[in-house]
């Protein structure tokens, strides 16, 4: 298939068009001026064009003469938030959204699907409810920007595309993301739970999250809202101590305060000391089997490996 993928050269993107292009698909990746394109230097199967993807231009021509699109573009929300910032993490989102769309409806009802990003955040904080694909939204900031994101998203299928929004959990990995971050810590021994440390931490795998768009690509009656999550959530102090425990290093830090969290990264604070239980409902009634559900198989692939 020919794929277009908006965001293909971040963590996960990478990871994701790789693997397509692995699988003998023909990828292209958008990239804005100035941006790096030799991440693929030794991959057959990858292009790219320039332009970008908040701004109408000719990568939407470009695009149209792909069948499948996957949206991952969008500022980075693991930042101190503020009106300027939240402004960027929406504009970066509904822009790009609103004219791959566009781009989508240049096709004139010829098959297409497009994969955009979501994000667990659509459910808000639901404490220890178990959370599937058809649980209402929440009305926070994340969850308000999910719920246009997605709506934005879904005018595609006014032009006759399939659309799936994938709800992604944390995204584990090698390359990036939050356990890059953490693990600088971990191996000094500094890493500790988040507040009270009871909030739950819904994941993925990278390697899950590949095979989960390889089976949705397999699979044409799937459509809607699909969380991408293991079916094992931990809570964030479970996690924090099995990972040390991988690690082999002592974990004897107290608990990161609350309070210091707010001060440090304002609103956004809040929302790490928060959390989802989602579960996997579609996937795994699709048929689709996780290689890595449980949170200390998957460290030890990501960390020892």
């Amino acid at each position: 298939m020919n794929i277009f993928i908006t965001g293909g050269t971040g963590f996960v993107g990478t990871t994701l068009s790789a693997s397509l292009a692995a699988r003998g698909h023909r990828v292209t990746i958008l990239t804005r001026p100035g941006e790096r394109k030799d991440i693929h230097a030794t991959e057959t199967g990858i292009s790219y064009f320039t332009g970008d993807p908040t701004v109408e231009g000719p990568w939407q021509e470009e695009a149209s003469r792909h069948e499948v699109f996957i949206n991952l573009a969008g500022t980075n929300i693991f930042t101190r938030w503020n009106e300027q910032s939240k402004r960027l993490i929406r504009e970066s989102r509904i822009y790009t959204t609103n004219n791959l769309v566009a781009a989508i409806g240049r096709r004139k009802g010829a098959h297409s699907v497009l994969f955009s990003t979501s994000a667990v955040g659509y459910y808000g904080f639901n404490d220890d409810e178990i959370l599937n694909e058809s649980s209402p939204a929440g009305n926070d900031f994340l969850a308000s920007l999910a719920v246009e994101w997605e709506r934005t998203a879904e005018r595609a299928a006014e032009s006759g595309a399939r659309v799936v929004a994938c709800r992604f959990g944390i995204v584990l990995g090698r390359g990036g993301g939050a356990l890059r971050q953490m693990l600088p810590l971990a191996h000094l021994g500094l890493a500790s739970p988040l507040g009270s440390g009871n909030q739950w931490f819904s994941w993925i795998h990278e390697g899950d999250l590949v095979r989960i768009y390889q089976h949705l690509l397999a699979h044409s009656e799937i459509h809607g809202a699909v969380n991408f999550t293991s079916p094992k959530p931990v809570r964030n102090g479970e996690y924090t101590k099995i990972l040390t425990r991988v690690l082999g290093r002592p974990s004897f830090l107290p608990p990161v305060p609350a309070f210091a969290l707010r001060l440090i990264l304002g609103e956004f604070g809040s929302v790490l000391l928060k959390g989802q239980r989602v579960h996997p409902e579609k996937l795994l009634k699709s048929g689709f089997i996780f290689s890595f559900p449980l949170i200390e198989d998957t460290l030890r692939d990501l960390v020892l490996k």
